[in-house]
């Protein structure tokens, strides 16, 4: 990515036009077909409803045509204002594999109009059908740039972590997806709520932190940041390592989600919910 997230001009996400669909091995969806669906996705998040999974009317979507609509879409925000602040990843413990029907992790960009600020009121209204996580993240001290980051340039990278929820939304109909109608769909992202407890990788065991989520003070999931591809520094860097080969790297200041520690609750009901993580601290929020 040719942009740098904190630049005070936003500018679209570099787009590797030179990568053909013969060098990819592929047969990738044309320009046209390309921004048929990004426009069908980016009206269904505008008007808050789902609509048929693109797999299921374009038998030619796969990853890497995924992959340019999510860029442009992407792209599309930024140019109307919006900003990159960083990347996720998903799907990457067993619990949210099977919960989706996937065996691959999704990825998508973060946009800070997506960000929701702690402690406030969140409208159910505004999802489509969305899904609670916890999750740890990262704030980049430096710029981190695949092929071949190793979890010690990770460390390296990494200037501190925060708690966080991330609350998931589909905007394919019932949540029936493949993994390009994921990254089509940017990651299925709906919203991001950071904690404020910033905390240095030496001060945290990332790596077994035992996470739950209430809702109304009950507990309704429990995990491990284990189940976060054993350890959630080598989510990072396989993150990295895959965006690369799309043109993308992580610039000083951005925001990387590692994946949810624990299966997803679906935020259906009202009221006060919140997530913790065992010696580091809580994010809270209420849904209306």
């Amino acid at each position: 990515m040719t942009t740098t997230p904190a630049a005070p001009t936003p500018v679209a996400p570099s787009r590797p036009s030179e990568r053909t669909a013969e060098e990819e091995g592929t047969d990738m969806l044309n320009a046209t077909a390309r921004t048929e669906i990004a426009a069908s996705l980016r009206a269904a998040r505008a008007e808050v409803r789902s609509i048929t999974a693109p797999s299921k009317e374009w038998d030619g979507l796969d990853v890497e045509s995924a992959i340019e609509i999510q860029k442009e879409n992407v792209a599309h925000a930024v140019a109307a204002g919006d900003r990159v602040v960083g990347y996720k990843l998903g799907n990457i413990a067993e619990a949210m594999q099977s919960a989706f029907g996937l065996n691959r992790p999704d990825y998508g960009h973060l946009l800070a109009g997506t960000f929701r600020y702690e402690r406030t009121t969140v409208d159910r209204t505004d999802y489509v059908a969305p899904y609670v996580e916890l999750e740890p993240a990262f704030v980049l001290g430096r710029d981190l740039q695949g092929p071949n980051v190793t979890v010690a340039d990770v460390i390296t990278a990494v200037d501190h972590c925060l708690p966080a929820i991330e609350i998931i939304d589909s905007r394919c109909e019932n949540w029936e997806i493949t993994l390009p109608d994921t990254l089509a769909d940017n990651g299925s992202t709906g919203s991001v709520i950071l904690g404020g407890r910033p905390r240095r990788l030496d001060q945290l065991a990332v790596d077994e932190l035992e996470g739950t989520v209430l809702s109304d003070g009950v507990e309704v999931a429990r995990g491990s940041t284990s189940a976060i591809l054993g350890n959630p520094l080598s989510a990072v860097a396989f993150v990295c390592n895959t965006l690369s080969g799309y043109g993308i790297g992580f610039h000083a200041g951005d925001v990387v989600l590692a994946g949810s520690c624990l299966a997803a609750v679906p935020m259906e009901k009202a009221g006060q919910w919140a997530g913790h993580f065992a010696g580091w601290g809580s994010v809270e929020f209420e849904v209306r």
